[in-house]
């Protein structure tokens, strides 16, 4: 029976994606989580992308097993200013009033 070791985030700049641009990560979010059914995994979707658009950093992290198998993982810094700006500029009208939900959706 394999055991689950846990993660280690490790540093991206020592990796094949050391030399990803924010479009390299966006495509990538697209390739890994695009085929995944339902409208609230969409949204999570669109949303994560808008933030490594919108300079959110992504985190890699190893995740190993006691029978050695390992396995990349991704996720994102906290939002940027840049993206919180992006979000109120989708939901607001000309007066700075919210006319619009946005939903972050939710994780596959």
């Amino acid at each position: 029976m394999k055991n689950y070791l846990g993660e280690t985030e490790i540093d991206i700049c020592k990796t094949k994606y050391a030399m990803y641009s924010q479009n390299d990560w966006a495509l990538l979010w697209i390739e890994m989580y695009s085929g995944i059914d339902g409208a609230h995994h969409k949204d999570w979707l669109l949303d994560q992308v808008a933030r490594i658009l919108n300079g959110c950093k992504v985190i890699c992290k190893i995740a190993s097993w006691s029978d050695g198998q390992i396995e990349e993982r991704f996720s994102l810094q906290e939002p940027t200013k840049e993206y919180n700006d992006w979000v109120m500029s989708v939901i607001s009208n000309d007066l700075g009033e919210v006319v619009f939900d946005y939903s972050t959706g939710i994780a596959p």
